[in-house]
């Protein structure tokens, strides 16, 4: 019984981890990423969302409190990398006309 009574609260945990670590992508996506238009910005902070793991979505709600750093936009560039999140971003592109 305690176990289901952490589910919730574990996801009310992640979600509001989420919710501040997809700010700080959307901000280092639009000041150290020039070259990503601005109408992608939003869906390419989905997909690095999606595509992060536990311990770069916590660095990344860690920089929504001290401020986006160079290792927060390396973070954003090692999870760009990924094929999984560069499917992702070709899809998000394509289906918005871009390309």
């Amino acid at each position: 019984m305690t176990v289901t009574a952490c589910a919730p609260v574990q996801q009310a945990v992640d979600s509001t981890a989420r919710q501040g670590a997809k700010s700080v992508v959307t901000e280092t996506l639009a000041t150290r990423f020039p070259q990503v238009p601005k109408q992608l910005i939003t869906p390419f902070t989905d997909c690095i969302i999606d595509n992060s793991s536990a311990l770069e979505i916590r660095d990344f709600a860690k920089a929504a409190v001290l401020g986006v750093d160079d290792q927060t936009a390396e973070t954003v560039r090692t999870v760009l990398a990924r094929p999984e999140t560069v499917k992702c971003l070709q899809a998000s592109a394509l289906s918005s006309g871009i390309i």
